[in-house]
């Protein structure tokens, strides 16, 4: 389809002006003073900061693109981002305000660092930097596709839509080294404020455009595609794939460096338990947004891109202002995101891969600079790889949850289980990661999905290998251990910093 003037000329003004909000909260030379300055703000983040930090990180343009391209080629299988995002708010809850504790007493930036030191292994930290950073640079792909494809449908007759996306993100990788953490947080205000008023306005608006009403849109679709409201009960992606999908990619939300990232810029342990109790409310709009594939799938002609389900609906359904709102919502939804994770890769690679593998004496003014020149490293991976491989992303990213969830029993269970090892954590992890490879790279997954085989098979070889090796563990305690299981101060105070 043609583009739009008007819309591709307010997508662009807002997209700039946001930039530059982005650049001004760093203008304070305090925000790039140090590593944990420039990645978690100095751990200061109030409640609704963290609130709408770790929202606009978790909810992408990818969750909103996806969402419908999903439910407008399989229908409810979409519907499993629900009860997956439940799951996870809820048993964070529980952990990462110890988490966060640990962290905030060692000073800790990532999920590497708290594995180095719970179990004094630079090992299995930099083991856990390379999952990381491996399995982020598709996800920040996937956003560079989000904008790419935004401002194709926006722009297409009017500009090269391959050079302004590496410009864009080109704006994002500075303003991201010049104001770290502060930048994305701030803008994140403007871009969660476009996707509720927006995003509601579409899901209201759309169904009446096209059908009068919501009721007249789902008795339609009961009547012309009922299999678009029921889960499969056999198939590749049945109830065992949709229950187990839910369930791994729950353990895995925390576990991505982008959302610890944000977890870590909180001033208190109570802000994450308001944020578990208080982000669920993001899915109104998710639930909603699925809605959308569904309408996308009447209206629209069957031989549509599905991944440019909800961009042609958009097109169809509004005029130029309507479209450069919506257009530059989505847009936010993948650059505000990509700054987040590109942090939280540049931080575990300069952290726990070139401090503890290669320069153990680095000066912490270098390491400062090392990793917030990572950000332009992290960027230009996933631009080259986005746009040489982009048939790949969604796959990748799929992967990358299962990849990610197997470093969940090496961070999570080792803060409740006193007597977990260093080995047997580390060879849980790799034969976590070896089975998802090969049941995914097989595609034997029998229907259920990939990530539950390693994490299955994680946990269980851990609990085999571990009581070779407790006694020996029990020798060597260290300071985080002793924090998390002898310390005789258990309250979870403020930072020091706050």
């Amino acid at each position: 389809m043609q583009g739009n003037l008007t819309a591709l000329s307010i997508t662009c003004c807002i997209i700039l002006a946001v930039v530059f909000i982005g650049f001004l909260a760093g203008r304070d030379k305090s925000s790039r003073s140090s590593v944990e300055e420039w990645s978690v703000g100095g751990r200061r983040f109030g409640s609704i900061l963290v609130w709408l930090l770790v929202g606009a990180d978790l909810y992408t343009a990818y969750t909103f693109l996806g969402l419908t391209s999903t439910a407008y080629q399989g229908g409810s299988t979409a519907f499993f981002a629900i009860p997956y995002s439940v799951i996870a708010f809820f048993i964070s809850y529980f952990f990462l305000p110890k988490l966060w504790s640990v962290a905030n007493k060692h000073r800790l930036t990532t999920l590497a660092d708290y594995a180095r030191e719970r179990f004094s292994s630079k090992f299995l930290s930099s083991l856990i930097a390379i999952v990381g950073v491996l399995m982020l640079i598709p996800y920040i792909c996937l956003q560079l596709s989000g904008i790419q494809d935004t401002l194709t449908a926006a722009g297409t007759g009017y500009i090269n839509v391959k050079v302004v996306v590496i410009i864009s993100f080109l704006l994002v990788g500075l303003y991201t080294f010049f104001s770290g953490i502060k930048g994305p947080t701030y803008t994140a205000i403007i871009k969660d404020i476009l996707v509720w008023v927006i995003m509601l306005f579409m899901v209201v608006s759309l169904p009446i455009i096209h059908f009068g009403d919501w009721g007249t849109m789902i008795n339609k679709i009961s009547q012309e595609a009922p299999e678009m409201l029921t889960l499969p009960t056999e198939g590749p992606k049945g109830i065992p794939w949709f229950i187990t999908a839910s369930l791994v990619s729950a353990l895995a939300l925390f576990m991505w460096a982008h959302a610890a990232t944000g977890v870590f810029t909180a001033k208190s342990a109570d802000s994450l338990r308001k944020n578990a109790i208080f982000l669920p409310l993001y899915n109104i709009v998710l639930i909603l947004v699925i809605f959308l594939g569904f309408v996308a799938a009447l209206v629209l002609p069957e031989d549509t891109n599905p991944k440019f389900a909800l961009l042609n609906l958009i097109q169809i359904s509004y005029g130029g202002v309507g479209q450069g709102l919506a257009y530059s919502t989505i847009a936010l939804a993948s650059l505000i995101p990509c700054s987040i994770m590109a942090i939280g890769a540049s931080n575990l690679f300069a952290n726990n891969i070139y401090r503890d593998l290669i320069k153990p004496d680095v000066t912490p003014k270098t390491l400062t600079l090392v990793t917030r020149s990572m950000v332009f490293v992290v960027i230009g991976l996933a631009l080259l790889f986005g746009l040489l491989f982009p048939q790949a992303l969604v796959s990748l990213q799929l992967l990358g949850v299962s990849g990610m969830v197997q470093i969940f029993p090496a961070i999570v269970i080792s803060l409740f289980w006193r007597n977990q090892t260093k080995e047997a954590t580390v060879v849980g992890l790799l034969v976590g990661l070896i089975v998802t490879f090969t049941v995914y790279s097989t595609g034997t997954s029998f229907g259920i999905y990939e990530g539950f085989w390693g994490l299955s098979a994680n946990v269980v070889t851990m609990v085999i290998i571990n009581p070779f090796f407790v006694k020996k563990a029990k020798r060597s305690r260290n300071d985080v251990v002793n924090t998390l299981f002898y310390s005789t101060n258990k309250e979870e105070g403020t930072s020091k910093s706050a």
